[in-house]
């Protein structure tokens, strides 16, 4: 969760990535920090990945009172995710999270501030995050997007290659 300052006051962005291709698979962005908001960002990745059999996947976090509440908690058991919650004050082991939080805002929300208020700070986010998916490059990726980094594995797993 990242904060974003808007004439309307503070609002909030929460990301849910994928280590493997770097997709951004679940976002969402609200005037609060409730349970709700990661809840929903949450949601989204469960759908986006519905095709797919997620259980035992490896759900990383901080120790945010977001991702440790209990309907959050609950949610990631039904879905059959491993819950891993980072050491206590150490910023390196939600590195990942970080870096995409920095992407972010760097390449959006400094970049076109000020902003009047979670509205256009929400539409902007959905455009970066399809941009951030489709097109941006990723040198993890072998300088692929995650969406053609996605779809060259499962070619190759398809193909035996793998």
């Amino acid at each position: 969760i990242t904060y974003v300052e808007t004439a309307g006051g503070f609002v909030s962005s929460s990301f849910i990535l994928d280590l493997f291709s770097r997709k951004i698979v679940g976002w969402q962005v609200s005037d609060h920090l409730r349970a709700e908001l990661a809840l929903d960002a949450l949601e989204m990745a469960i759908w986006t990945r519905r095709d797919e059999d997620i259980s035992g996947l490896v759900h990383h976090s901080d120790r945010g009172v977001q991702y440790t509440s209990i309907r959050y908690t609950k949610r990631l058991e039904e879905a059959g995710a491993v819950r891993s919650v980072g050491s206590k004050g150490d910023s390196y082991d939600n590195a990942a999270a970080e870096s995409l939080n920095s992407l972010y805002k760097r390449e959006l929300i400094d970049l076109r501030a000020p902003w009047e208020g979670e509205d256009d700070v929400m539409v902007a986010t959905g455009d970066w995050v399809q941009w951030y998916n489709e097109d941006r490059l990723h040198s993890y990726a072998g300088d692929m997007s995650p969406k053609k980094y996605e779809e060259a594995y499962y070619k190759a797993l398809a193909a035996g290659i793998l």
